[in-house]
């Protein structure tokens, strides 16, 4: 399933401002057009969008990804003219008669405790990853976010990006939800001071026990569960029919003597998630794919070639590949569930 944009801007347009500009909104309609006219006979359904949250944190908001801006919370307005662009590209592929699907990077968030402050801050954190990029599509409205809004004018940066007409584009734009889901967030009240008005403390310092992937991150498939029927629950019948886009690990792992790449940790993790996605499902929601991430070992933005995730190695020097243990146990997990 093709995704239009997976954070790779043409420098002009980052030149011009990038998704600060509401034009590279209207830039993405016009590439969205060439591109349905070009593959359109062989693609019914797309993604516009990859993760807009993490692209408007990482790439605008903390600096750590490209363009590389900190702007903290000045980078709302990119959530905007991101979900403008995906309306825009929306208009085009439904106008050829595709599928369209938005996906973004959610996560179930959870307070370490169950302080007034705390549960709050929880709420800040899941109305800015979670409900800022889906409330528009699901509901036409941008959720409450008085928690970002400034102390002296009460408006927040997004305030001033949107016009009449925009919600009203956004709702309804998604024939279908993609969802990555990769860990659950703990959150906790900030300290006097902070920027955010939520602090995250470190998942597997308050959960020894869990399991880490090489990235270091926390594994929980109980955590897709419970995601999916939160999501279930919160928008009710406007949730549309949802794919699982993104679920998968990254591990370390070389080729042995006899050419075999083992990752158990790979293939339990996979175990797990399709257990808790099977149980989502008998539970009531409406799954109808699911995408393992990834394929072959891959390119990891910041981090470079150094995160595996890929049920096929990959020799970035050579590029010979060679598929894991993992590979194998999931295209026989695929035959039996097909069965």
């Amino acid at each position: 399933m093709p995704t239009l944009y997976h954070w790779d801007l043409p420098q002009a347009l980052s030149d011009a401002g990038g998704w600060l500009s509401r034009d590279t909104a209207e830039r993405f309609g016009d590439y969205a057009r060439l591109v349905v006219d070009r593959f359109g006979d062989r693609v019914p359904r797309w993604i516009t969008l990859n993760e807009p949250f993490v692209h408007m944190a990482f790439g605008y908001a903390f600096g750590v990804h490209a363009p590389g801006q900190a702007l903290m919370l000045d980078a709302l307005p990119v959530a905007h003219h991101q979900l403008l662009a995906h309306a825009r590209a929306s208009e085009v592929l439904r106008a050829a008669g595709h599928e369209v699907l938005l996906t973004n990077n959610c996560t179930p968030v959870s307070p370490v405790d169950d302080a007034p402050d705390t549960v709050a801050a929880a709420a800040a954190y899941d109305t800015l990853h979670n409900r800022l990029f889906l409330d528009p599509l699901l509901l036409g409205e941008y959720p409450d976010l008085s928690a970002y809004a400034d102390p002296e004018t009460g408006r927040t940066p997004l305030d001033r990006v949107i016009r009449d007409g925009d919600l009203a584009a956004l709702r309804g734009s998604v024939d279908a939800l993609g969802v990555n889901y990769y860990n659950p967030t703990l959150a906790a009240a900030p300290a006097p001071g902070d920027a955010l008005p939520f602090a995250l403390p470190d998942y597997t310092e308050l959960f020894p026990e869990t399991p880490l992937t090489g990235f270091g991150w926390p594994v929980v498939p109980d955590g897709l569960h419970a995601l999916l029927t939160s999501l279930r629950d919160r928008y009710g019948p406007a949730l549309p029919p949802v794919h699982i886009t993104e679920n998968g690990c990254s591990y370390p792992g070389e080729p042995d003597a006899n050419g075999v790449v083992a990752d158990p940790d790979r293939v339990a993790y996979l175990d797990g998630h399709l257990r808790a996605l099977a149980e989502a499902i008998a539970d009531g929601v409406d799954v109808r794919g699911y995408y393992a991430w990834s394929l072959l070992d891959n390119f990891e933005w910041a981090q470079g070639y150094t995160q595996r995730f890929g049920l096929v190695h990959v020799d970035f020097a050579t590029q010979a590949r060679t598929p894991k243990e993992s590979f194998f146990w999931y295209r026989d997990a695929i035959a039996r569930a097909r069965g």
